[in-house]
């Protein structure tokens, strides 16, 4: 699979602050790729730069092998979805959805506005205005107006951020069905994790102007390159030197701990400090005999536990996540 984009060593430096410090990346043609990182890190800047709406200070942006540092963001194949949607207020769904191919005079317009509301699944509601329109149905206006132009990229800068949870991950789903059907390379902007894990065939993990992970998301979740990583990426016991997640970590009465710990598995005795209930598990928070805090996502059965009740805590050896 070819590269649709290309960033080569990419710097941008702002009065007093460097964003970038020299990102390389290469995103495969026809893939769901993400650039996830906590506020700050330079992932909007990046997405900036792709744009066009930022001229990096040295490095190359290359589109389908060109480099077009130098092109005005309309004379670059790539259409962008904003966390706002950015839709015309006085216009209707269909005359938001045409409106960049009105600019660019392409032909068979009805034709591809058509089929651009099929594919977001807002036939019918084609006149209404976007206030009108729920914020579901906005999202999908803003796709369908980034996707009919054909783009080589749609670059998506934290579109579900706005939407209820429930909401939210249902348009999970339906982006990433979307990308399967269309083809065209999306490239997603979030500090959501499980948003970028779900929908990514790839993600490219940022912190401080830097890259300091690149690969599929089960890679990445468990074999995080160090203990940024591991810790942005979700919640980690740090016991001994080595991290366990809460889900890799067990928990039990001290009578059962002997029989459930593996043969391979590490052993430590404490007491509970305080459970959460979270329907179809419980966290239980425990504070080991050598100090340590450490939280176990058990069973519902776990919610008996008393805080203060002597516990044992195990994990499997080959759960560790372990860095230099």
């Amino acid at each position: 699979m070819s590269d649709v984009l290309e960033l080569r060593e990419l710097v941008k430096d702002y009065p007093g602050q460097r964003a970038l410090a020299g990102i390389s990346l290469a995103v495969p043609r026809g893939s769901f790729f993400s650039l996830l990182g906590p506020s700050g890190c330079g992932k909007t800047t990046t997405l900036r730069m792709i744009a066009g709406f930022e001229q990096p200070t040295s490095g190359d942006v290359l589109l389908s092998g060109e480099r077009v540092n130098d092109r005005k963001p309309y004379e670059r194949n790539v259409s962008t979805v904003f966390q706002s949607y950015a839709l015309f207020p006085h216009f209707t769904a269909q005359q938001n959805i045409e409106f960049g191919l009105r600019q660019r005079r392409a032909p068979d317009i009805g034709k591809r506005v058509a089929e651009a509301l099929a594919l977001v699944s807002l036939t019918g509601k084609e006149e209404r205005r976007p206030a009108q329109l729920s914020g579901g149905e906005r999202q999908r206006v803003a796709l369908a107006r980034s996707l009919v132009v054909q783009p080589d990229v749609l670059l998506l800068d934290e579109p579900l951020a706005a939407l209820d949870p429930k909401l939210r991950k249902q348009m999970r789903l339906e982006l990433k069905a979307m990308q399967r059907r269309v083809g065209i390379t999306f490239l997603l902007v979030t500090h959501d994790q499980e948003e970028a894990m779900s929908m990514s065939d790839q993600l490219a993990v940022m912190n401080e102007g830097r890259i300091e992970q690149v690969g599929a998301p089960e890679d990445v979740y468990l074999r995080p390159a160090n203990r940024f990583v591991a810790g942005f990426l979700g919640a980690v016991n740090w016991i001994g030197g080595v991290g366990v997640r809460p889900e890799a970590t067990r928990i039990g009465g001290m009578d059962g701990q002997a029989k459930a710990c593996p043969t391979s598995g590490r052993q430590r005795r404490g007491a509970v400090t305080g459970s959460v209930f979270l329907g179809d598990s419980v966290e239980v928070s425990v504070r080991l005999e050598t100090g340590e805090h450490v939280i176990a996502q058990a069973p519902r059965g776990a919610a008996a536990l008393q805080a203060g009740e002597a516990v044992g805590v195990w994990w499997d050896a080959a759960e560790e996540l372990k860095f230099p």
